[in-house]
């Protein structure tokens, strides 16, 4: 239950902020919250991260059909005993459920926040995703990590007995 929370922690703040967005501000509104590094802007997204894929909404709707298929039945079959691939797969989860909304209700995605430095605006389900495939990578270096050790283990003990 509390990885489920996670995934509807994302997706409630996730479409409030474009809420608010898309209620308050008209596209293309900027309003500066630190000068010179960021941004509050309004701006729609038909595409991928970058703008990439503009207007291919069928193919988005397959891809995040099955990304989030593929993300459940993942969880279940192997986060149950390892809370950071459980919280890794849930954070990218309420991500791209947060920005399937937007495309299956608004046909675009609502994207807000600027950071002048990368010149990228993006919303909270971009950056649960982003996070979430950080802590997916975590996950996997400390896994890597426990099999070099287990290896290292078993081949100190080969040798110790003379």
């Amino acid at each position: 239950m509390f990885y489920f929370l996670i995934v509807f922690i994302i997706i409630a703040l996730d479409q409030l902020t474009k809420w608010l967005v898309v209620r308050n501000m008209e596209l293309g509104e900027s309003v500066r919250v630190i000068d010179g590094l960021f941004y509050i802007t309004s701006h729609r997204n038909t595409g991928a991260a970058w703008g990439m894929l503009q207007g291919q909404m069928w193919l988005f709707y397959i891809v995040t059909i099955v990304v989030i298929v593929g993300i459940l039945y993942y969880f279940y079959r192997y986060a149950k005993e390892n809370p950071l691939l459980g919280i890794s797969l849930m954070v990218i989860l309420g991500g791209a459920v947060g920005n399937f909304i937007d495309r299956v209700f608004r046909q675009e995605v609502v994207d807000f926040a600027h950071f002048t430095f990368f010149n990228f605006i993006f919303n909270i389900a971009d950056a649960a995703l982003t996070i979430g495939v950080i802590f997916l990578f975590i996950q996997m270096i400390r896994e890597e990590m426990q099999e070099k050790r287990k290896k290292r283990g078993k081949h100190s003990t080969h040798h110790s007995g003379k």
